[in-house]
């Protein structure tokens, strides 16, 4: 029988905790992985799973058989990726549906590609395609828009912190973006390409001493989120993890993939990828600890006369992740978006009603907010 809702990657750590949330909020859903064992002992896992109604599905990764797994859904949730790599599939398999779509992407090609490609055919069904709804962007970008309620601000300065490892997934996708995308910042409405030989960037993180260091991390969804706001006309996103060591070495570990990957073929590149991703994280990580695992997101807003700033601290960044689906999933049940076609969360859903559900599930603090006018 078919379900209100698809999760695709089910099998996943975040696939994982977004069947958690569904079963929280009593919907009934579709597990669907390309390992039908790995994905039935996945959701078999999760804590009192037996208390709502839930199927799990085999499928192979095309496009007609997904098609036929997610009939009769209204609203697929994917973790599936790198979505530049396998995302398009799943997208069009949910448009074939009628089926609102989200992701956990963190590619910035992949969402200019998907806005320019998928974009005008969801609108013209009235339905969502929102990618990259995810801590490490959707949270900033709640603060970015608390900053936005003051007028006269159209310069968003970005940076977000966890403390964590990265899943294989994760770890896979920082490796895509280098390999296969360029980095893009927001300047004057124009995108302009990070210098790809910077390295790494020194930030002061707000409640510390210490500098942070972060990356552009393939450019990050912000800079195309509010490339059609005309509030705003310059963003700046970069991010990074607490632990300096670990930042220290990331660019060691891609500087080592490229080397590898020159003058090879895209299928033989995507094989290094794959090949150092095992290398760094092979096996799934353990379960967040709210203790340790937090994140900080940090937005500075200016204008020529105005200025805001906005800081979010919150703990268990995949549980915020797999919330925020799961909040969409239950808003697109029960009402339209407040934008159809290609849109960030904050867009579809409005900035204060995320905040209200990260708060509701003890994920954020309430923003810390000060404005000079």
């Amino acid at each position: 029988m078919a379900k209100p809702v698809v999760v695709y990657g089910a099998s996943g750590y975040t696939g994982r905790l977004i069947c958690e949330y569904l079963r929280e909020y009593g919907i009934p859903f579709l597990a669907v992985g390309r390992d039908g064992k790995r994905v039935k002992e996945a959701v078999d896992a999760v804590p009192g799973i037996e208390t709502v109604e839930y199927e799990v599905l085999e499928v192979e990764h095309t496009e007609a058989a997904l098609t036929e797994a997610f009939s009769g859904a209204r609203v697929v949730l994917n973790t599936v990726g790198p979505f530049s790599r396998y995302g398009h599939e799943a997208v069009r398999a949910s448009l074939n549906v009628g089926a609102h779509y989200t992701d956990t992407n963190g590619e910035q090609d992949w969402m200019i590609d998907a806005e320019a490609r998928y974009g005008a055919s969801f609108a013209s069904q009235g339905l969502l395609i929102s990618p990259g709804i995810a801590q490490m962007y959707t949270v900033g970008e709640i603060a970015a828009q608390i900053c936005l309620e003051q007028p006269g601000l159209d310069t968003l300065d970005i940076g977000v912190f966890w403390k964590g490892y990265p899943t294989v997934a994760s770890t896979n996708t920082i490796l895509t973006n280098a390999a296969f995308a360029k980095a893009y910042y927001l300047e004057q409405n124009e995108y302009v390409e990070w210098p790809a030989d910077a390295g790494l960037y020194e930030l002061v993180v707000p409640g510390q001493h210490e500098l942070g260091l972060a990356l552009p991390w393939g450019g990050t969804a912000h800079p195309v989120w509010f490339k059609k706001d005309p509030r705003v006309a310059s963003v700046r996103a970069l991010g990074g993890v607490f632990n300096r060591p670990l930042m220290l070495g990331v660019p060691q570990i891609v500087t080592a993939a490229l080397d590898q990957m020159q003058g090879k073929s895209d299928a033989e590149k995507y094989e290094i990828v794959d090949a150092f991703s095992a290398q760094v994280r092979s096996e799934m990580p353990p379960r967040e600890n709210p203790r340790i695992n937090i994140s900080l997101d940090s937005v500075h807003a200016s204008g020529p006369l105005g200025r805001a700033h906005c800081v979010i601290h919150g703990n268990c960044n995949y549980k915020q992740t797999a919330l925020l689906n799961v909040h969409a999933a239950v808003h697109l049940l029960q009402d339209a978006p407040r934008r159809v076609g290609f849109a960030s969360g904050c867009q579809a859903f409005g900035h204060r009603e995320l905040l209200g559900a990260l708060r509701s599930f003890g994920l954020v603090l309430d923003p810390i907010v000060e404005v000079h006018r």
